[in-house]
């Protein structure tokens, strides 16, 4: 009975790893959460305001002090293209992670993952690959915390902004109200009012704390709040009703997300359908009658039909996340 060779076992499991991985990036939405495109207009419109304001950019300052702690070796590691952003990314995960860290641990997976697979295999065009995937493994994770904190904050901002509104109401002042979040909420929200909190109290100025809480956090939800405070700033009138409605406003905005989510479900479960038929189909045909792969997997003819397959099921997944894709 001809066996399939090893290498194409692994190459078939590499394919699988790499469906179900752009899948699940594209069809697994939050219903909290913001798309990068809008982050990205976020952070333009931010440095718009703060070129207006002769204000510097904070997370600038932020990273001048940062690299001022470091020594001389980890401050040339931490200067390399690239590191300020991975830095930001790992400061708005909630990590306190050393950039170059993250670096040097995905290097050193990728290297032990591909020596490792090259020694079991012998192939080195499956083996390098699969080192490249591994060495972005660490900043993929962070990049998901990052997520998922940013989905917790927006989560848990309706709620901040009820106890701000109660704190004005009593008489307290505005900056008393976010030290009264902060005390009084756990995780993300309590963590970024607090920090608020004590650039106002250290001496800054209100919009610039209010604006480097937006570069921390960019996200729709927050801009809305931080413009709120600014033009009452500015205006005058009744930051306290504003508020209210500022945060009923965001609650019928998850509404909304959450009945996208809903009535896209089929679609998504309709793409991870079609994207796992052809790998339950070739692992049944493997069970059932082993001597048919080989004869394909063999073949170069079939090796490039296999390939071709692989790569338009590739552009079928990108073809089913532009559709599906919640950008609300």
């Amino acid at each position: 009975m001809n066996q399939i060779p090893g290498e194409f076992i692994l190459a078939f499991l590499g394919m699988v790893f790499t469906a179900v991985f752009l899948l699940s990036q594209g069809l697994v939405v939050p219903v909290f959460g913001e798309a990068g495109k809008v982050r990205k207009r976020i952070r333009s419109r931010l440095h718009v305001l703060e070129r207006a304001s002769n204000l510097p950019n904070m997370q600038t300052v932020l990273r001048q002090k940062y690299l001022r702690r470091l020594t001389p070796l980890e401050a040339m590691l931490e200067q390399l293209p690239g590191m300020e952003a991975l830095s930001q990314m790992i400061e708005q995960s909630g990590h306190d992670y050393r950039a170059y860290r993250v670096v040097v641990l995905g290097l050193i997976l990728g290297v032990v993952t591909g020596i490792a697979l090259w020694l079991f295999t012998q192939v080195w065009w499956l083996a390098l690959p699969v080192a490249l995937a591994v060495c972005w493994l660490p900043v993929l994770k962070v990049a998901s915390d990052r997520s998922k904190r940013f989905a917790q904050f927006e989560q848990d901002l309706p709620d901040a902004l009820d106890a701000m509104c109660r704190a004005l109401r009593a008489g307290h002042p505005f900056n008393e109200t976010l030290q009264l979040v902060a005390e009084e909420h756990k995780g993300a929200v309590a963590h970024e009012f607090g920090l608020t909190f004590a650039d106002i109290n250290y001496g800054n100025d209100v919009r610039r704390a209010m604006l480097g809480l937006l570069e921390r956090m960019p996200s729709m939800t927050v801009m809305m709040l931080v413009t709120s405070v600014l033009i009452h700033r500015d205006t005058g009138g009744n930051l306290t009703e504003v508020l209210e409605r500022l945060s009923s406003l965001i609650r019928g905005r998850f509404r909304f997300q959450r009945k996208v989510v809903t009535l896209s479900a089929e679609g998504r479960m309709s793409a991870w359908v079609l994207v796992s038929v052809p790998f339950v189909l070739a692992a049944a045909i493997v069970l059932t009658t082993p001597e048919y792969m080989p004869v394909l997997l063999k073949d170069p003819i079939g090796q490039k039909m296999v390939m071709a397959a692989f790569v338009a099921m590739l552009l079928g997944i990108f073809w089913v996340r532009k559709i599906i894709r919640i950008q609300v």
